[in-house]
């Protein structure tokens, strides 16, 4: 009543991949030796069981070679393409069954490289602990990076804050149409109100925490993308870096990865999504390794540049004051082992099994390094959890606490999904490999040589920052201009404001703040990188330290006028630099500065009269 595969029992390389196809089909097709089979068909010749497996079809009808693997995997509803493949594709079966005869005659030496690439062990891997794991691990980091936001947004896009969201969604409304709702998609179209920004961070909380507990994941992941798309929208420069659209890009992407069920451990992880993981980690390490090569710098052409990174990178942390002491041949070999991470591993996660857990330990040591020594809050975090794709159940179980693991039977592999989350991946895989491969194609080849229409995809996808381009350090920074903001009364004493975790007081110690991000701190470091009028935001910070803004003076660790806000406000500009050894054992101090010059001139609130 089933189907019968029939294969060479003697052949250690035809059992083990016997095992992976039945793993495969499951009941819906039988296996057996020929040695033991071929007494029960004695109208089909014993030489063509020797020659190829076959596949015996319950009307009679005999299959052999790479046909009848394709027939068999068939019964799988994910392996179906390659039937079709196979049976309408022009010259389709000739290349298939050529190379079936090449792999049967070479089974000894393909044996050996299947162990190498597969292991032992070929039966179909299952993802369902790597999807529940990578799901709470999302979820933790949407956690971080909404509590984080959320102790802050007073200050930055509040009422009283930098850059009133009120405020932008005021002038945008006034000039753009009905279409702003499209090119600046956010709910604080509802309401921009500083109740509905505190809403909406904490709203963004108890998702985060449904999906912690695996409970509605599919809605509420969903509920923190809107929400962390909503904020970047209104936030700006604020939630504008990288690991922002990166979280947009993974929350969006695990929307559908989740069973669109009230449990997440009933869920079923569609290989395609999981693909499109692999495909967002391949684009996240390969261009940050591209685009270092791509700008010109001779920093990194040179193998020097991180002689200058530990200590001109935004928020250093103490482990970086003694890599920066480390000799110039470690920093150029430290340097040539990255290129070699982030250039040549990514491409082992479209290999099989084994190769991918080889670039699964690679690249989460590159991972580790980069945290140890940085604080680039949850970036390092959700880089790893994108890391979790590379691994299977099998991998994952070893190390994997019981109280973690997905309760329940595991669901055979080619369990159906329901039709509309069928629909949905579909069109979503179609979507995100367009745009993402069109953003790839403008990284490698410029993107003045793309065509008016994929400019035109590119534009419609940009407004929700969820498939994106990503490559960190491009240009190697290798000076530290630091910005010192003073006040004064009388304006010939002058007081500085210290920042909580960016470079101010020479002697004080960097530390590790991560995965926390205080935005004001990293938006202070882009801001010295360059002219005050690249900053517009400076000029109403240094408004709201004039007013006295309690909501803007939260974010700083010391205010040297506590009673009343000074007269007068500046920013000086310094160079900062790592002391040495002796230096930091004769001072103390962990930091050395020059003074560069002026950042903003001396200004009263009189200046600001007639501005918003």
């Amino acid at each position: 009543m089933k189907p019968l595969f029939v294969f060479d029992g003697a052949c250690g390389f035809c059992r083990r991949w016997v095992s992976r196809w039945q793993s495969v089909t499951g009941a819906a097709v039988d296996y057996a030796p020929y040695q033991e089979a071929a007494e029960r068909f004695p109208h089909i010749p014993v030489e063509r069981f020797r020659e190829a497996v076959q596949l015996i079809e319950p009307d009679g009808a005999v299959f052999s070679g790479a046909h009848a693997v394709f027939r068999a995997l068939a019964h799988a509803r994910c392996h179906v393409w390659l039937l079709r493949l196979y049976e309408r594709v022009p010259a389709a079966a000739a290349a298939a069954e050529g190379v079936y005869q090449f792999v049967s005659r070479h089974r000894d030496g393909l044996s050996t490289l299947t162990i190498w690439f597969w292991g032992k062990h070929l039966e179909a891997p299952t993802y369902r602990v790597t999807s529940s794991l990578f799901l709470r691990a999302l979820g933790f980091i949407y956690l971080v990076a909404f509590v984080s936001l959320w102790t802050q947004i007073d200050g930055l896009v509040g009422g009283k804050g930098i850059l009133p969201a009120a405020d932008f969604l005021a002038a945008v409304g006034s000039h753009i149409g009905l279409s702003r709702y499209y090119l600046v998609p956010t709910l604080a179209w509802l309401n921009s109100s500083d109740w509905f920004l505190h809403v909406m961070c904490g709203g963004g909380v108890i998702a985060s925490l449904l999906v912690v507990a695996g409970v509605a994941p599919a809605p509420a992941l969903f509920l923190n993308w809107a929400l962390y798309l909503s904020l970047s929208q209104v936030c700006r420069e604020f939630l504008g870096f990288q690991w922002d659209i990166l979280l947009l890009e993974t929350g969006f992407l695990a929307i559908f990865l989740a069973g669109w069920t009230f449990r997440s451990h009933r869920s079923f992880s569609p290989p395609a999504v999981i693909w499109l993981f692999r495909w967002l980690a391949f684009r996240l390490f390969f261009l940050s390794g591209f685009v270092k090569l791509a700008s010109g710098d001779p920093n990194w052409r040179n193998l020097s540049a991180l002689n200058y990174h530990y200590e001109t990178q935004p928020l250093p942390t103490p482990v970086a004051w003694y890599a920066q002491q480390l000799p110039g041949w470690f920093q150029s070999l430290s340097v040539f082992l990255m290129f070699g991470i982030e250039l040549c591993i990514p491409f082992l996660i479209f290999l099989p099994r084994r190769p991918r857990l080889w670039a699964f330990g690679a690249l989460v040591f590159l991972q580790i390094a980069i945290m140890i020594t940085g604080n680039y809050c949850f970036f390092n975090w959700l880089a790893i959890a994108l890391c979790l794709f590379l691994l299977d159940d099998r991998a994952l179980l070893r190390v994997t606490p019981k109280w973690l693991r997905p309760r329940g039977d595991a669901p055979p592999t080619d369990r159906p999904i329901g039709s509309l989350q069928r629909v949905a991946v579909r069109a979503v895989t179609i979507l995100v490999l367009l745009v993402s491969g069109t953003q790839m194609t403008g990284e490698l080849i410029s993107q003045r040589h793309l065509p008016g229409m994929a400019y035109r995809l590119l534009e419609r996808a940009e407004p929700f920052r969820s498939i994106n381009t990503y490559g960190l350090f491009a240009v190697m920074t290798t000076s530290r201009p630091e910005i010192i903001v003073e006040g004064s009364n009388d304006g010939q004493t002058w007081m500085a404001y210290e920042f909580r975790w960016k470079p101010g007081d020479l002697s004080r110690r960097p530390e590790f703040v991560a995965p926390h991000q205080p935005r004001l701190d990293w938006q202070m470091w882009f801001a010295a990188l360059g002219d005050r009028r690249q900053s517009p935001w400076f000029a109403a910070f240094l408004r709201r330290l004039l007013e006295g803004s309690p909501s803007v003076l939260s974010l700083l660790a010391v205010n040297p006028f506590p009673d009343s806000p000074p007269r007068y406000v500046r920013a000086r500009l310094y160079d900062y630099h790592f002391t040495d050894f002796s230096a930091k054992r004769s001072t103390g101090d962990w930091w050395r500065r020059d003074l560069a010059g002026t950042y903003f001139p001396a200004v009263s609130l009189a200046d600001f009269r007639g501005t918003n």
